[in-house]
C-alpha cells in the first residue's frame, strides 16, 4: 500500500545470448569466492532462432569503464524519432543532461517517466529538480501516478531497448554492479515501446507551469541535494 502499484519489466531470454549472463554471473562468484568456475559448463546447446539481436552486459566500478553510462548515451546519441526512458531515480550528470536536451532540440521526441509515489522522498525531490532544464529545452516528463516506477528501460526508433538494472543516477552508472540486456530489431523492441506507452498512458506529464510553482523551501533544498549530487 504504501508505494501503490508497483511497476518493474523483466524478460525471458533463451539462446546463445544467456551464456553471457551466466559468464557475468560466474565472474562475480570467482570474484567473492576466490574459486575458478568451470565456463565451459555453461556453454549452450542446441540452435535457436530469433528475429533479433542480443548483447547481455554487465558494468562494475573496478575496470574503469561505464558500460551503462555508454550504453544509455548511445541510445539516446543515435535517435532519430524518438528515445523513451522509464527510471525510478533521475540523478544525470551534465554530459546526460546534455545529450538529452540536444536530443529534443534536434527534434527527437524524448520522453522520460519517473515514479509518482517514490520510495525515498529526497531522491524524488532531487529527480525534480531536473525537470526543468529538460522541460525548456522540449524533453516531456510523465510521473507514473498508479505507483512506484521501478523499471529501467531505454527504446529508440524501435530499432534498440535496453532493460536492467541499471537506473540513471551516479550509484548506478558510476559506483554499482550493473546488468542489463540491449536489443537490436525485432518485436521485443516494440515491446518495450509499447510497455512505456502504457506508462505514458496512465501517468500525469509535468508541465513546466507545475515545476515554476515550486514552493521555495523546496527549491532550497532541490539546490542543496544537486550539490551534494555526485556524492
Amino acid at each position: 500500500r504504501r508505494f501503490g502499484y508497483w511497476k518493474d519489466t523483466a524478460f525471458v531470454l533463451r539462446g546463445p545470448a544467456v551464456y553471457s549472463l551466466s559468464v557475468t554471473f560466474l565472474k562475480m562468484w570467482s570474484f567473492v569466492s576466490g574459486q575458478v568456475p568451470d565456463y565451459a559448463a555453461c556453454l549452450p546447446r542446441g540452435r535457436y532462432v530469433t528475429d533479433s539481436f542480443v548483447q547481455p552486459f554487465s558494468d562494475t566500478p573496478l575496470d574503469g569503464e561505464n558500460v551503462s553510462a555508454s550504453a544509455y548515451h548511445n541510445v539516446i546519441s543515435r535517435a532519430q524519432r524518438y528515445v523513451y526512458i522509464t527510471t525510478p531515480y533521475l540523478v544525470i550528470d551534465y554530459e546526460m543532461q546534455s545529450a538529452l536536451t540536444l536530443a529534443a532540440k534536434s527534434g527527437v521526441d524524448v520522453r522520460i517517466v519517473t515514479p509518482g509515489i517514490p520510495d525515498k522522498p529526497y531522491v524524488y525531490l532531487l529527480t525534480r529538480s531536473y525537470y526543468r532544464e529538460l522541460l525548456l529545452a522540449g524533453v516531456r516528463i510523465y510521473e507514473y501516478t498508479p505507483g512506484f516506477l521501478h523499471a529501467k528501460m531505454h527504446v529508440s526508433d524501435d530499432a534498440v531497448a535496453i532493460v536492467g538494472s541499471a537506473n540513471m543516477d551516479f550509484r548506478s552508472l558510476y559506483l554499482h554492479f550493473e546488468n542489463c540486456c540491449a536489443f537490436y530489431g525485432g518485436e521485443i523492441v516494440r515491446d518495450v515501446r509499447r510497455d512505456i506507452e502504457h506508462c505514458f498512458a496512465v501517468g500525469h506529464e509535468v508541465t513546466l507551469r507545475e515545476v515554476n510553482a515550486t514552493p521555495l523551501h523546496r527549491r532550497l533544498l532541490q539546490i542543496i541535494f544537486r550539490f551534494f549530487a555526485p556524492l
